[in-house]
């Protein structure tokens, strides 16, 4: 839930800076994420080949939250 959260509250605050503040924190719980199903994994609540899915699906977030990240910064250093 944060994720997702993380973002919009971000994009609602209307400035560049903000967003991309928000969406850092978005890519912190990303991370949060994938230890939380790492941890589920270890404690037998999720199976191994679960864990590889939803790991790649993580994965994939957190490359679209980075180059979202990268572009808003690039945008801001050159307007």
């Amino acid at each position: 839930m944060s994720i997702p959260c993380n973002s919009a509250e971000g994009y609602g605050r209307k400035t560049t800076p903000e967003y991309t503040r928000s969406l850092y924190r978005a890519y912190g719980s990303t991370c949060e994420l994938e230890t939380q199903t790492l941890l589920a994994g270890d404690l037998g609540y999720i199976k191994d080949d679960r864990i590889l899915e939803l790991q790649s699906d993580i994965g994939e977030v957190e490359r679209m939250l980075k180059a979202l990240i990268k572009s808003l910064e690039k945008k801001h250093l050159n307007p």
